[in-house]
C-alpha cells in the first residue's frame, strides 16, 4: 500500500506512518468507501520515532504529527476530520451512519475513543517496565472500565451502533495498541472479544494491519505480537 513519492500522484495523498493508529483509520476507511489513496509513509522507527520529519507533514500540520492528507489544493491534518471529508466527498456507503442521532452517536463514540480511551493507553506505553506503577494500575483499570462500556454498548449488536461505522474503526485500532500495552480484552467481556473477530475479518481491516503486523514482527522490540494479529500472518 505504501508508495514512493515518484509514483504517479493520485488525486487524493494520505501521509501515514507503519505505527500511526489514526493513519490506519483514515487508510481502513477510504478502502470501505472505495476512495484510492495514495499512501506516503513518512520515516519511522521504533529506536528514532520520526525522524527526520516529513517536510510536507511539517508544513501542514503545526503538531508536525501524520496522518495529513492533500486533495488537489485542500489539506487536512487529524484524522476525524480526515474522515469528515471523506464522508463528504463520498457519503454513501455512510460511515458516520444516516440520521442526526446516528451521526451524532457514532462521533461521539470515536471521539470517547480517540480522548477517553487512549489517553490510558498513551500512559502505559511509558511504563512498560513498572506496570505496578500506581499510574500504569490506574490506566490499566481505566482501559478495563471502557472495556466494560463498550460490552454493555454493544449489547447483541454486531457493531457498537448496530450497523458498522467509523466508531468501530476508530476502536478497533485504539484496542490494537491497548492490546500490545498491557490492557488486552479477556473472557469478562466475551461480546467485545466477538466484535472484534467480526473487524478482524474485514477485508480493509486485514489489507491495512498485515503490513503493520509484519512491521511489529520484525521491529517490534522483541514485544509479542498479539494473537489476533498473527493470525492474519497465517491467512487465518
Amino acid at each position: 500500500m505504501a508508495s514512493t513519492r515518484n509514483s504517479a500522484s493520485p488525486s487524493i495523498r494520505l501521509y501515514s506512518a507503519r505505527l500511526s493508529m489514526f493513519g490506519a483509520k483514515v487508510q481502513i476507511a477510504a478502502i470501505e468507501k472505495g476512495i484510492t489513496l495514495e499512501v506516503v509513509m513518512v520515516p519511522f522507527s521504533q529506536a528514532q520515532g520520526y525522524s527526520p520529519k516529513d517536510p510536507e507533514v511539517v508544513r501542514i500540520n503545526p503538531k508536525k504529527q501524520v496522518p495529513v492528507l492533500v486533495h488537489g489544493d485542500v489539506e487536512v491534518f487529524d484524522s476525524t476530520q480526515i474522515l469528515e471529508y471523506l464522508e463528504d466527498l463520498k457519503p454513501e456507503p455512510a460511515l458516520w451512519l444516516t440520521g442526526i442521532h446516528k451521526r451524532a452517536r457514532a462521533r461521539q463514540l470515536e471521539h470517547r475513543s480517540d480522548e477517553v480511551y487512549f489517553p490510558h493507553v498513551i500512559k502505559l506505553m511509558g511504563l512498560q517496565d513498572r506496570l505496578d506503577d500506581p499510574q500504569a494500575v490506574a490506566a490499566l483499570q481505566g482501559a478495563r472500565d471502557f472495556y466494560r462500556y463498550l460490552e454493555a454498548l454493544l449489547g447483541a449488536q454486531d457493531y457498537m451502533l448496530g450497523e458498522f461505522s467509523n466508531a468501530d474503526i476508530a476502536l478497533y485500532m485504539a484496542m490494537v495498541f491497548g492490546e500490545r500495552m498491557s490492557a488486552p480484552l479477556t473472557a469478562e467481556t466475551p461480546r467485545l472479544l466477538a466484535w472484534r473477530s467480526r473487524m478482524s475479518a474485514r477485508a480493509s481491516v486485514r489489507q491495512v494491519l498485515r503490513p503493520m503486523a509484519e512491521y511489529l514482527l520484525y521491529d517490534g522490540h522483541g514485544r509479542p505480537l498479539p494473537a489476533f494479529m498473527a493470525a492474519m500472518l497465517h491467512g487465518d
